[in-house]
């Protein structure tokens, strides 16, 4: 949102509204939706959605969501915020990251190759668990040669403080004692984040789309990243060697799906 006129409750909860009603309306193709599945590690066997007894086997309830949003005003335009939200993933937090984009003319990619510079700058406020904020940087490793790594700047608020950090509920709990209203979502913004997603959501369910499935305690279906890396993003949960594997997944699909292409002309082309 932009600057507020000043922090009161109302003003602060007016630019909320106004930056949602300045967002994009949301496509159908810039949502993922997963179900995550049965998956057995280390010789432990975690159950799918549908094993449990009070859902339906033919449920196509989705357990994961992720979505490209775009704001359309002046400060935003054109820049794409990813969100995603899920049961049974690897981990579990909330976390906003800001990718910098690369400098146009990089000097390291033209001396050395691309491949030194895989990862953009990217800024992290970590809101739960352990509340942090670090930068991720790009930097030259000491010494005669040159050769990037990649360095966090953090700001581990335990380490930092030694006072105990209220939990969210606490916070809410006195602010609502208080009559403090900043952080409590006012009736017009519930409107308009509701206008957002109502449309997808029904469409989602009037046309069935079937939830991709992901495995208990991974990352989130592949279709999740698809969506990023048609937007140039990659999700801040992922190292390099991650990508890597994922590019090799993405090339195997890509090629199974040619195979059974062709393999069904041959038949059409057979039959007839």
């Amino acid at each position: 949102m932009e600057t507020p006129v000043s922090l009161d409750a109302e003003d602060i909860r007016n630019e909320k509204v106004k930056v949602l009603r300045s967002m994009r309306l949301l496509r159908l193709e810039d949502v993922v939706i997963g179900q995550y599945k049965s998956h057995s590690k280390g010789g432990v066997t975690y159950p799918s959605y549908t094993d449990d007894k009070t859902v339906p086997k033919d449920s196509l309830t989705p357990t994961f969501a992720a979505a490209a949003l775009f704001i359309d005003n002046a400060r935003w335009d054109g820049v794409p915020f990813l969100m995603k939200a899920g049961k049974a993933l690897h981990n579990k937090g909330a976390e906003i990251r800001v990718q910098f984009r690369h400098v146009p003319g990089n000097l390291y990619n033209r001396n050395f190759g691309t491949d030194l510079d895989r990862a953009t700058n990217e800024l992290v406020i970590r809101v739960q668990p352990d509340e942090a904020i670090f930068l991720k940087i790009n930097n030259k490793v000491p010494g005669l040669g040159m050769r990037l790594d990649r360095s966090n700047l953090n700001l581990h608020y335990a380490a930092r403080y030694s006072k105990e950090i209220p939990d969210a509920y606490e916070r809410l709990l006195l602010d609502a004692i208080e009559g403090e209203r900043r952080l409590f979502i006012r009736s017009d913004e519930l409107d308009a984040a509701w206008a957002l997603f109502t449309p997808v959501l029904k469409e989602l369910e009037e046309k069935k789309i079937i939830p991709e499935s992901y495995p208990y305690g991974s990352r989130g279906p592949v279709g999740a990243h698809y969506l990023a890396a048609r937007y140039n993003v990659r999700w801040g949960d992922l190292d390099i060697e991650q990508v890597a594997e994922l590019a090799l997944l993405f090339v195997w699909k890509s090629n199974v799906i040619k195979r059974w292409i062709l393999a069904v002309k041959s038949c059409e082309k057979h039959s007839s």
